[in-house]
C-alpha cells in the first residue's frame, strides 16, 4: 500500500479538502520517510518538526470546521537553505551563517505559508548556491537518491533529493545557471525556471539582473503548477516584477493547472548542445534515443538551435558580477571561511573592467534578440537538461568532458545558462534513465513570457510518456536507501573540496 508521503501534492490536497486525509497524518508520513531515508542522502538538513506538527494540528482543525482552505493547505514543504525562514536556522551553506536564525520569512516563504504549506525543514545547498554539486562545510554533501555516492547536482540539490525520495511533496528552489533544472535532471523530478520577475524576490543584490530566479520543484508538472500559483505575485521590491499601474498582471489562476495543448500543432526545435555546450557523447546519444520515440507527434521537429555565440563570455562576466556584489566583503575579510567556488567568482569579478561588463551586457542583448528571431519559427526548444550523467559528489566540478577540459567550474552547465541569458522560461522533465541507470532530464524551453505554454507542453509530454518504462519518471529504490550506510560516515563528507 502506498504511503501518504508518496501521494502527489494535487492528490494529497484533494484528499485533505475532502476530509479523507488529515494534514497531521500526511506530515507524520513525511517525517517517518525523512527519518528512515535521509541518513543515506543528507537532503533535509535543518528540521522544524515540532513547529510543523503544531501547524498541522491547526490545519486539521480548519478542515474539521469546514473553513475555506487555501491552495496548499496541509502540504508539507521543503525550503531551500538559501531562503530566509523565520525561527529556523538558515545557513546559506556557509560557516559564517552556521547559527543564523532569521527573524522573519522572506516574501516567498511567507507567501507559501499563507497559502497553507507547512514548512518541515531546510534542504541542503552548496555555499551561497555556488556550483552545481550540493556540498558545503556546514552540513556536508547530499547524495543522489539513485546512487548516494554520486552527485545530485545543485544548487537546489537537497530539494530535488527530498522530492525524489518522498520526504515532502513540494519544495522551493532557485536558479541561475540551472540550479533548479540541474538537480531535477539528476534526481528524476520536475524543476521550473520561470520568467524573471514572475516569482518576485526582494533579496537579489543586483535587482535588475535577470540571472537569478526563484521557482518551484515537485514530482509532477501538475504539482509544480500548483506550487507556482502560490509563488506568483507582483511585488514592488523586485524591479523585474513589472506591473501595470492599477492592473493585476500576474494571477495565480493563470498557472494553477496546466491547460491542454495539442502537441500535433507545435513546431519544435531539438538540439543536444545549443551549438556550444560541452555535451557528453553519451548524453547526446540518450537525447537522440529518447526524443526519437516521440518527435513524430509534433507538427514539425527540426534539428535546429538559436545562435548562442558569446554565451560563455557573457555568462562568465555577468555571473561574476553578481558574486562580486554579494560576496566581495566576505572574501576580503574572512577568506578562510569562504569556499573555493565563491572565492574564484569574486576574484574573477575583480579582474573585469567596465568595458568587460559593457561587452557582456551587449552580448547578452544580442543573444536575446537572436532568440526572438528564432522563436518566430518555433514554439519550444527541446534539449538535454544537463551535459553529463551524474558523477561522484567528491568531484567538485567536472574538469573535463569526453577528455576535453571545461572552460570554468560551471561550463558543464551551459545547456542551462544559455536559457538563463535569454531570459526564457524552461522546465526539466524526467524522461526515464540514461545508459548508466541514472535519471535523464529533458529541458523544454519556451518563448519569451511563455511560462504557461512550457508547463502545458511538459504536462502533455509527461502524460504521453508515463506508460513507457523507458520514458516514465524513474523512482529510486527506497528499500536500498533505508539500509544504506550513513552518508555522513563517508570520507570527505564535510568540507569545500
Amino acid at each position: 500500500m502506498a504511503e501518504a508521503c508518496d501521494l502527489t501534492a494535487v492528490a494529497a490536497r484533494r484528499l485533505i479538502g475532502a476530509k479523507r486525509l488529515a494534514p497531521s497524518e500526511l506530515l507524520e508520513s513525511c517525517i517517518t520517510r525523512i527519518e528512515s531515508v535521509d541518513p543515506a542522502v543528507n537532503a533535509m538538513v535543518a528540521r522544524d518538526f515540532d513547529r510543523a506538527r503544531q501547524t498541522a494540528r491547526q490545519a486539521d482543525a480548519r478542515v474539521l470546521r469546514g473553513d475555506d482552505l487555501p491552495p496548499l493547505h496541509g502540504l508539507p514543504l521543503g525550503v531551500k537553505d538559501l531562503e530566509d525562514s523565520a525561527g529556523l536556522v538558515t545557513t546559506y551553506g556557509s560557516v559564517i551563517f552556521r547559527d543564523h536564525v532569521p527573524p522573519e520569512d522572506e516574501r516567498l516563504v511567507a507567501a507559501l505559508r499563507a497559502a497553507g504549506a507547512i514548512v518541515v525543514g531546510k534542504t541542503n545547498t552548496p555555499e551561497f548556491g555556488a556550483g552545481a554539486n550540493t556540498r558545503n562545510a556546514v552540513y556536508g554533501a547530499t547524495g543522489n537518491p539513485f546512487d548516494p555516492t554520486k552527485s545530485c547536482a545543485g544548487s537546489s540539490g537537497g530539494s530535488a533529493v527530498a522530492l525524489a525520495t518522498g520526504m515532502v511533496p513540494i519544495c522551493t528552489g532557485s536558479d541561475m545557471g540551472g540550479s533548479l533544472r540541474n538537480p531535477a535532471a539528476f534526481c528524476g523530478i520536475v524543476g521550473f525556471r520561470p520568467t524573471p520577475g514572475l516569482v518576485p524576490s526582494e533579496r537579489r543584490v543586483l535587482g535588475w539582473s535577470n540571472l537569478s530566479v526563484n521557482g518551484p520543484m515537485a514530482r509532477s508538472v501538475a504539482d509544480l503548477a500548483l506550487l507556482l500559483s502560490a509563488m506568483v505575485s507582483d511585488d514592488a521590491r523586485d524591479p523585474l516584477a513589472t506591473t501595470v499601474h492599477g492592473a493585476q498582471v500576474r494571477r495565480a489562476a493563470d498557472f494553477a493547472s496546466p491547460t491542454a495543448v495539442d502537441l500535433s500543432r507545435l513546431r519544435v526545435a531539438l538540439t543536444p548542445d545549443f551549438g556550444f555546450a560541452p555535451t557528453e557523447r553519451h548524453i547526446a546519444e540518450i537525447f537522440a534515443e529518447k526524443t526519437s520515440q516521440f518527435r513524430a507527434v509534433f507538427a514539425r521537429a527540426d534539428d535546429a538551435s538559436p545562435d548562442c555565440s558569446g554565451a560563455d563570455e557573457a555568462f562568465e562576466v555577468l555571473r561574476a558580477l553578481n558574486f562580486l556584489a554579494a560576496h566581495q566583503e566576505k572574501v576580503q575579510t574572512r577568506p578562510h571561511d569562504v569556499g573555493p567556488n565563491v572565492r574564484a567568482n569574486v576574484a574573477e569579478g575583480m579582474r573585469y573592467s567596465a568595458a568587460d561588463v559593457a561587452r557582456a551586457m551587449a552580448l547578452q542583448t544580442i543573444l536575446y534578440r537572436r532568440w526572438q528571431s528564432f522563436f518566430e519559427g518555433y514554439d519550444v526548444i527541446l534539449t538535454p537538461s544537463i551535459t553529463i550523467s551524474p558523477r561522484s559528489w567528491r568531484e567538485l566540478f567536472p574538469a573535463n568532458i569526453d577528455g576535453k577540459p571545461t572552460r570554468t567550474y560551471f561550463n558543464w552547465l551551459a545547456l542551462a545558462y544559455a536559457v538563463t541569458l535569454a531570459g526564457h522560461p524552461a522546465v526539466s522533465l524526467p524522461v526515464g534513465l540514461d545508459a548508466h541507470g541514472m535519471p535523464f532530464g529533458l529541458q523544454i524551453v519556451g518563448p519569451r513570457g511563455g511560462d504557461a505554454l512550457v508547463l502545458s507542453v511538459a504536462a502533455a509530454l509527461e502524460a504521453m510518456l508515463a506508460d513507457n518504462p523507458r520514458t516514465a519518471r524513474p523512482i529510486p529504490d527506497l528499500a536500498r536507501l533505508r539500509v544504506a550506510p550513513r552518508l555522513s560516515d563517508a570520507a570527505g563528507f564535510i568540507g569545500f573540496d
